[in-house]
């Protein structure tokens, strides 16, 4: 990457038209931000400690768990601080840092989403040769071709924003740092790189959206196909988990990054969405029509509870 920047700090102005409400957001942040790590950590506790949830579906929503906890934690943390009334200031080195952090983790979760799809997919299309294609060795793979197309994907589009010469001002108009705000501060004519940047992630987005599309058509016809009530209900409760988690996971990035006239106070209310309340709802979301999940919670707790006693 071709560092040719003047400025070597940068100032975040934080969410717009918020002045006054600090302390109200900082609890309410923190709460989300709070649930967030809980849930998700919680979820995870349930994976790994339950032997009945070691299934490529769980081992996908473990990896969900761990991109959640971490894409939440790219911004809240920043956030928050300032947001107590310490120093609005953020490195140069570090405004790269979380713009990088931020696209590798959201690109990665939109490949996993459509991997977790296709599990389901064969799940319910192929319930026979499940074990067979959905192998360890398979599921390693997709996990870590998830991360890694993610990190392409971002080291682009960070590579491209950087490239530009940012010699001042240093003023981000924004609560932190991310692509169309740092582009405003650019010494350059930057028209071609939005374009460039709108390719690339609406080729991305739109080619994760229409392989679930697919996956999930597939997945109804299969399930109308049922002749049994029971076992229609159990399949589209499984589905209507995903499906749900991944409407609200690719909401934000349509509103953010495809709209044609950016919003700066849309923008961040959809933001804040995307990095703090999406990630708490998905342990919701995934385990609130999950039996297998509900039995595992149960079990675990009471766990937990006779070791306290002792």
């Amino acid at each position: 990457m071709r560092n040719i920047s003047m400025v070597t700090k940068l100032l975040l102005l934080g969410i717009p038209h918020t002045e006054g409400l600090e302390t109200m957001l900082f609890i309410l942040f923190l709460s989300f931000y709070f649930f967030t790590l809980l849930g998700n950590l919680l979820i995870l506790l349930i994976i790994v400690s339950s032997t009945r949830l070691h299934t490529p579906m769980y081992f996908f929503l473990g990896k969900l768990s761990v991109c959640d906890i971490f894409f939440s934690s790219v911004s809240s943390p920043k956030m928050l601080f300032y947001l107590s009334g310490n120093s609005k200031e953020i490195s140069y080195p570090g405004c790269v840092s979380q713009l990088f952090f931020y696209h590798f983790l959201g690109c990665t979760e939109c490949f996993l989403y459509t991997v977790m799809a296709y599990d389901c997919f064969v799940a319910i299309c192929y319930p026979l040769l499940y074990i067979v294609i959905m192998s360890h060795r398979v599921c390693a793979i997709l996990a870590m071709g998830t991360s890694f197309f993610g990190c392409i994907q971002a080291t682009f589009l960070t590579t491209v924003t950087f490239r530009l010469r940012y010699c001042g001002p240093n003023e981000v108009d924004y609560y932190f740092c991310d692509i169309p705000v740092m582009l405003k501060l650019a010494c350059a004519d930057t028209s071609t790189l939005e374009m460039v940047e709108f390719i690339s992630v609406g080729f991305m987005s739109l080619s994760c959206f229409l392989l679930i599309i697919t996956s999930y058509s597939c997945i109804v016809c299969s399930i109308l196909q049922i002749h049994s009530a029971e076992g229609r209900r159990c399949a589209f409760s499984t589905c209507i988990a995903h499906l749900t988690a991944f409407l609200l996971a690719f909401m934000p990035v349509v509103l953010i990054y495809l709209q044609p006239t950016p919003n700066p106070w849309l923008n961040a209310a959809v933001q804040i969405l995307n990095n703090l309340v999406i990630p708490m709802l998905n342990p919701l979301v995934y385990s609130l029509r999950n039996k297998e999940v509900k039995y595992s919670l149960r079990k675990v707790l009471q766990q937990l509870v006779l070791r306290s006693e002792k």
